[in-house]
């Protein structure tokens, strides 16, 4: 290109921006209230970095305003095939074009045309000025506009940090092809992400052979009998198809656009408004990058602007340096904690280096100095440094469940309150999976974690040390909790806070398991997954992969000629309520083994990840995480011991292998008994349903005694299912056609139920409604204790995200008073266990269920210990029922 001429850049947009959204992580690009912005950085970054490569003169972005235009009006289908936009993606591309505009960039949008006939309008009107041009989108239709003087820059298949460039001589490289030729090739090819179906046969390389050897595809259709062959004979039956498609895949290149090209020019940086929206985007660094390109603007260093008088100061947080760490030992160690203890009330921070079985090091830290340990446990150096862990100091850790086991592990005990960075930053964002400390670091410091390259043997950037670590960590804690303030404060103190080591000492403890029943159950198991295979296959008369979904399209809707179910990307699916769904109203042999055969595959699955997850002592250690959910309930991985089935015959046989360890005599499980509907009746007030629960009614009998008008006793199992299916559902914003579905009743009768429900229990539905309604102006929801969970959705112009998120606020406050209740009893449990003296400890916790191991002689004590605390973990306007069994097993003490 030549450098002298003015240079137009013209960028797709849509296109841009959804290649950035699938190239950055969904998660790690959020706001504090919820906002995803991974898009709008990947795209704000791609462009920053051409700006600065490219050095353009005059600058446009092109938007489609919606899937719709004369395209789709002459073929509906187009672009049909493409999904559903993912609901993270919604709203971020107001959000980019709001930051556009601060950075003073033209954005353009055309009623009924796409933004590729945007480019293409522009593109060859810089062209017929003589200017280079440079084209950036995803879309391949764009080839087609390259020339000497237009280059496209197309993104590499990793997202869009790398762009190739498309020149004709690269065009001819790639395909063999003019670039005007490319439009030909499409049309006999077709293209899948547009829905434009080819000519049945044709590839790419037999496009580019007719194309060659006819110049068009007007050419190839003129000479359309001279070829021969299957294709050939496609080519004369299908040919409406590629006419169809060269007719759509052709861009406009004409628009009539309300700018020129003069209006385009790049223009001074508004560096206010990019203050404004970046830092509403939360994006640090670019919001640095761009008001750096601002000051180069400013002083005629990109795009040949004259200076501006507008003062371009950079108001950016500095980064503060770690303070260089000591290395202390002995009495000298002992001098510094008993120093800096003294001027931090919530701790020192902590961070330990664990190698594969062993703690390795430390790092400890306050805002202002650290030290760096290389410690042994034992060893007399370091002997104040485990009296301080020993001690009732609070301590301040990041992610202390796994440093607190490693110690367990270790034989040092840790005393006084532990802090925990982690947990205060998740607090804030109940909703992330955000998990290390740099995320944390980026998220409530705004600051990147220095960290080496795991690909170099020599990092350039060395890994942050323990003691850098026990920096972050500390500050990571004070930043997190200055935001928590008042009102979420008391959540982590009195409940997360408490309740971390009571989990670290029972991951420690772990479960007894019988390896033996494991083993045997997995080899029954999988004896009948082979059983049930085989049948299926006589079935169908041949064998097929049972788990992949291809195949079994093909046996189901091909071979059998069942209804089809949901269409998807890949066909029709085949997951299990489908089919289980198909198998109700279409029953067949084949697919009725075929569930059974899932069904026991994957309670094998359940049994061989137990069976290994076995250590060498016979027992097994869950993890829990502490805010698994974003309603606080505790989540279990590694494995996961919340997902093994309660109700079916198969299921208990896997409980019945966890057992008592030795040195104990049974096992005593405790459960909460409808915990979510006590607490419905508590926030709702309902006299009926408190009435219920205070005498002692079985709830469901009551409910349906009320609503069918009869006594309880009279109640039918039919009408007892009906109602406990309504009850729980509407706490979880289920609709009619929710209700139908699942009782399998029509519609019109479950909107009956729900209105006789209503009737009968208004205090329920006018508690349901308010919590949204107070949702919706507060943000959150809330529960009794003061947990918060954020719903910016609530207020998404996006119905579908709006709706979901309604639903998810009406059981929040719900599912969230059920987390903190058990977390409440579970530590008092704990305390009042090491109080009394008793050797009889709690080793699971499972839904709403607790599972300890009993002690000889202990159960009387430990029943009283457990039933009072877990009662009495609230008060509320009804009582909290525990129903509590012992048993040689998990299951054997089921109640």
């Amino acid at each position: 290109m030549n450098e002298s001429k003015p240079t137009l850049l013209v960028v797709d947009g849509h296109s841009l921006a959804f290649r950035a959204f699938y190239a950055l992580p969904v998660d790690s690009f959020q706001t504090r209230d919820g906002q995803h912005t991974n898009a709008i950085h990947g795209f704000i970054s791609m462009l920053l970095s051409i700006l600065k490569t490219e050095k353009p003169t005059h600058v446009a972005v092109a938007f489609d305003i919606s899937r719709y235009s004369f395209r789709t009006r002459e073929y509906p289908e187009y672009k049909g095939t493409r999904g559903e936009t993912p609901v993270e993606f919604i709203g971020q591309v107001p959000l980019l074009q709001e930051a556009l505009a601060a950075m003073n960039i033209t954005t353009l949008t055309k009623e009924d045309y796409e933004a590729d006939d945007i480019l293409a309008t522009l593109a060859t009107r810089g062209s017929e000025a003589g200017w280079n041009v440079l084209v950036v989108s995803g879309d391949r239709d764009t080839i087609q506009l390259v020339t000497e003087d237009v280059t496209l820059l197309y993104p590499a298949s990793q997202g869009v940090a790398q762009l190739k460039r498309y020149t004709p001589e690269a065009v001819r490289e790639r395909y063999g092809i003019e670039p005007a030729q490319y439009p030909d090739i499409a049309a006999l090819v077709g293209e899948t992400s547009d829905n434009l179906i080819g000519i049945s046969k044709v590839g790419e390389k037999t496009a580019v052979k007719w194309v060659t050897q006819y110049g068009s595809l007007q050419g190839i259709l003129d000479h359309a009998d001279e070829i021969t062959g299957v294709v050939g004979q496609n080519l004369r039956e299908q040919r409406e198809n590629a006419e169809r498609n060269r007719r759509l895949n052709a861009l406009i290149r004409n628009l009539e656009l309300d700018v020129t090209l003069d209006d385009l020019e790049v223009k001074p940086i508004h560096t206010a408004a990019v203050r404004d929206v970046f830092t509403k985007l939360e994006f640090r660094t670019l919001q640095e990058r761009v008001l750096k390109l601002a000051a180069e603007q400013a002083s005629g260093g990109a795009g040949g602007e004259e200076p501006t008088p507008e003062p371009v100061a950079m108001v950016v947080p500095e980064v503060p340096a770690a303070p260089l760490p000591q290395q202390l030992l002995d009495e000298e160690l002992r001098a510094w904690i008993e120093r800096v203890s003294a001027t931090n009330p919530d701790g020192i921070a902590i961070c330990l280096e664990l190698g594969e079985s062993a703690i390795i090091a430390a790092g400890l830290a306050t805002e202002t100095e650290a030290v760096e340990l290389g410690w042994q446990p034992g060893s007399a150096d370091y002997a104040p440094l485990e009296s301080w862990l020993a001690s009732d100091a609070p301590k301040r850790f990041f992610d202390a469940k796994v440093q607190l086991k490693a110690l367990l592990r270790a034989g040092i005990q840790v005393g006084g309150t532990i802090h925990d960075a982690y947990l205060a930053s998740a607090l804030l964002k109940p909703q992330s999976t955000e998990r290390s400390l740099a995320d944390w670091a980026r998220f409530i410091l705004r600051e990147e974690l220095p960290q080496g390259d795991p690909n170099q043997l020599i990092p350039v950037t060395e890994g942050p040390t323990p003691a850098v670590r026990a920096w972050y960590a500390a500050r990571i804690w004070n930043r997190a909790t200055e935001l928590l303030g008042d009102s979420q404060r008391p959540v982590l103190d009195t409940i997360e806070t408490p309740a971390l080591p009571v989990l670290a000492a029972m991951e420690h403890r772990g479960v007894a398991v019988d390896a033996d029943l494991l083993s045997n159950l997995s080899a029954e198991l999988g004896g009948r997954a082979e059983q049930f295979a085989s049948q299926a296959f006589a079935e169908i008369g041949r064998e097929v992969n049972l788990g992949s979904p291809k195949q079994l399209q093909e046996v189901l809707f091909d071979q059998l000629g069942m209804p089809k179910t949901r269409a998807t990307k890949t066909g029709y699916t085949t997951d299990a309520a489908a089919l289980a769904e198909l198998q109700e109203t279409n029953p067949h042999p084949f697919l009725g083994l075929l569930l059974q055969h899932r069904d026991v595959t994957k309670l094998r699955q359940i049994v061989d990840t137990l069976a290994k997850s076995v250590d060498s002592t016979g027992r097994i250690h869950t993890t829990y995480g502490q805010i698994g959910a974003a309603t606080g309930r505790l989540s279990s991985n590694d494995p996961n011991l919340q997902n093994i089935p309660v109700r079916t015959e198969d299921g208990r046989r896997i409980r019945g292998a966890f057992v008592a360890g030795d040195g104990f005599e049974s096992l005593l499980t405790a459960d909460y008994s409808q915990i979510e509907m006590r607490i419905m009746a508590h926030l709702s007030g309902d006299p009926g349903l408190i009435e219920a629960f205070i005498e002692g009614e079985d709830l469901h009998r009551f409910v349906g005694a009320r609503i069918f008008g009869v006594a309880p006793e009279d109640v039918t199992s039919d009408q007892r299912a009906k109602v406990k299916a309504m009850s729980y559902g509407l706490a979880y914003g289920l609709s009619a056609f929710g209700l139908a579905k699942q009782l399998r009743i029509s519609q019109s009768e479950a909107k009956q139920l729900m209105v006789d429900y209503f009737a009968r229990f208004g205090a329920v539905r006018d508690y349901l409604r308010g919590v949204v309604e107070r949702a919706k102006e507060k943000g959150y929801t809330e529960t009794i204790f003061g947990r918060r969970r954020p719903f910016p959705d609530l207020a998404s112009p996006n119905r579908q995200l709006r709706e979901n998120a309604e639903r998810a606020a009406l059981n929040a406050p719900i599912q969230g008073a059920a987390a903190d209740l058990m977390k409440i009893a579970m530590v008092q449990i704990e305390a009042d266990i090491a109080a009394a003296g008793l050797s009889s400890r709690m080793l699971l916790q499972v839904h709403d269920e607790l599972i300890f191991e009993l002690a000889a002689g202990e159960r009387d004590a430990l029943e009283r210990i457990v039933r009072e605390r877990m009662a009495n973990a609230a008060s509320l306007l009804v009582p909290l029922d525990v129903q509590v069994g012992v048993g040689a097993n998990w299951d054997a003490a089921a109640h």
